[in-house]
């Protein structure tokens, strides 16, 4: 099938290369010159894995290109719409200019019989709104919105664990049409929903306010925990036992960051005070709230470990990406930590296997290391706050030949305390002692 993709961001890049891989002839298309030409050159713009050989193959394949033109959109029958739809400046709304943008530049160029998707995480309403704009071109607007993962996008991509469709009508056309469009997932018998716009559109936000309420539960937790002694892993590996409850998202640490969750559940509490009922959401903020508040704790246990001052202090910072096997450094909370070290006088060096030049081009101002021993090399404290594997597996005793001052602040709870306690290094994890 010939497909379009608007929109060649994390979101839109991934999804237009998945579907050339299963075969479709796909256009990307995207406002940003510079973006559109590193793609086309099968350059990925960000760090994800698998990638940039799914990117490098579809190309040359000659099932996947790039362009700045929607006009390129007027041969395909199927539209998505990927485009990013951040917070309103200094507000918690979703701006969705971006969105509107994109319909309007495909518009002149949809027929009847085309199907519009929307894939971008939107507040409820907005699919209703967007159908009415395409009346009158014979178009159909189906939301099917996406749960990618970031670390693991093409896989979600290529194998969700379920499909949803948001249409007008439950017996439409544009059922069978997305179903042609996902046919090894839908062979493969993934779970498909047909619903209305409102209820797909509110998968998407519920499901991440879920998740999130469930890291800022665990993180809150791990105060009390702080307080009395216990052990807020252990706590998490029993409380997880439970099938009701579940031991996925129940790690506590400095808390979810990202893309997605941060600005979508401020977005969804907005959204709900619109409608009226911002009381039913209201916990959201709370949940915000703890979340950030794991930020101030590893700051000031950074400061306490430090004897009250960091000024002059050498500081390893092992993690800027806001999760391992990404370069998205998007309201991470790591990065934000090792900013505010910097800000506080601190001789900080920061190292992340993949995002030192994504927090680079924003934040130049910070040092960064080359290399883990580089960043290593002298220091007086050392604090992991993104889970990559080349921390988890990090060796105590090769560490120690490397720091001034063997002292750990387990930012993640992701290492051994009692390996690296055994071998001589002082260990501060969030509720885990």
């Amino acid at each position: 099938m010939k497909l379009s993709v608007v929109g060649c961001g994390y979101l839109g890049a991934v999804h237009a290369a998945a579907m050339a891989s299963i075969g479709h002839d796909v256009v990307g298309i995207d406002v940003d010159e510079a973006k559109i030409a590193q793609l086309a050159s099968g350059r990925a713009p960000f760090f994800e894995p698998g990638f940039d050989e799914l990117l490098t193959r579809t190309i040359g394949e000659g099932n996947l290109r790039f362009t700045t033109s929607a006009a390129e959109a007027r041969d395909a029958t199927v539209h998505f719409i990927a485009v990013g739809t951040p917070q309103r400046e200094g507000e918690d709304g979703a701006d969705l200019r971006f969105v509107d943008a994109a319909i309007d530049a495909l518009i002149p160029h949809l027929k009847p019989g085309d199907v519009l998707v929307g894939k971008s995480t939107v507040p409820v309403g907005t699919a209703a709104r967007l159908a009415e704009r395409i009346t009158g071109t014979g178009a159909e607007l189906v939301w099917n919105p996406e749960f990618l993962r970031e670390g693991f996008a093409v896989a979600d991509t290529l194998s969700p664990d379920r499909i949803v469709y948001g249409v007008a009508d439950v017996d439409s056309e544009a059922v069978a049409i997305l179903d042609a469009v996902y046919h090894p997932a839908i062979e493969a018998r993934t779970p498909r929903m047909v619903t209305d716009y409102a209820t797909a559109e509110l998968v998407k936000v519920s499901a991440n306010a879920f998740l999130a309420t469930k890291i800022s539960f665990i993180n809150a937790i791990s105060e009390i925990a702080d307080a009395t002694g216990a052990d807020v892993t252990q706590l998490a590996d029993a409380i997880g036992y439970d099938a009701r409850i579940g031991r996925r998202f129940l790690n506590a640490g400095i808390g979810f960051g990202g893309g997605c969750l941060p600005k979508d559940i401020r977005a969804f509490a907005s959204r709900a005070e619109e409608l009226g009922h911002g009381r039913a959401l209201r916990f959201l903020r709370e949940v915000d709230e703890i979340n950030l508040r794991q930020r101030d704790r590893v700051a000031e246990l950074i400061t306490a470990e430090l004897g009250g001052s960091v000024v002059g202090r050498r500081i390893a910072i092992l993690g800027l990406a806001f999760k391992p096997n990404s370069d998205d450094t998007r309201d991470s909370p790591a990065l934000d930590i090792a900013l505010r070290m910097h800000g506080l006088g601190a001789n900080v060096v920061a190292y992340d296997p993949e995002a030192v030049a994504t927090a680079r081009r924003v934040h130049p101002h910070l040092t960064y290391a080359n290399t883990l021993e580089d960043a290593l090399r002298g220091a007086e404290l050392v604090s992991v706050l993104t889970e990559w594997r080349q921390f988890v597996d990090l060796d105590p005793v090769i560490a120690a030949a490397s720091v001034a001052s063997p002292t750990i602040i387990d930012g993640r709870n992701c290492l051994d305390p009692q390996r690296w306690i055994e071998n001589g290094w002082r260990y501060r994890g969030l509720g885990r002692h």
